[in-house]
């Protein structure tokens, strides 16, 4: 049986490290051996950045939600307590949304929740 050589698959392995490397300075995006090492961490940050995303927007949208939850007298934890009694089902992103362009449909919603608070 021949022999098969390995190059032209090195090649398009090389070649596809060093893409993704486009950008970086120096060695980074012209050595093969370094370009790999930054992809790999930088593809590793990327993957840990879009879970911690999801992790900022949540945090970013219960200040806001108490932010203006306490401009209608109430507390955010009394607030969504309220909303829970009250069997009102709205997510966080909405209601952040709401306190930010709708001031008046979050007072409802507040109002609801002082009413049925325990």
């Amino acid at each position: 049986m021949a022999r098969i050589k390995g190059g032209m698959n090195a090649k398009q392995k090389h070649n596809k490290v060093l893409k993704l490397a486009k950008g970086y300075r120096g060695a980074r995006s012209k050595q093969y051996r370094i370009a790999k090492q930054s992809v790999m961490r930088a593809l590793t940050s990327a993957y840990a950045g879009r879970k911690q995303k999801k992790r900022q927007f949540r945090t970013l949208w219960i200040a806001r939600i108490n932010a203006a939850a306490r401009l209608n007298d109430v507390s955010y934890s009394r607030f969504m307590s309220g909303l829970k009694n009250a069997g009102i089902t709205i997510n966080r992103k909405i209601l952040a949304e709401l306190a930010v362009n709708d001031p008046d449909g979050f007072k409802a919603l507040a109002d609801t929740a002082k009413d049925n608070l325990k």
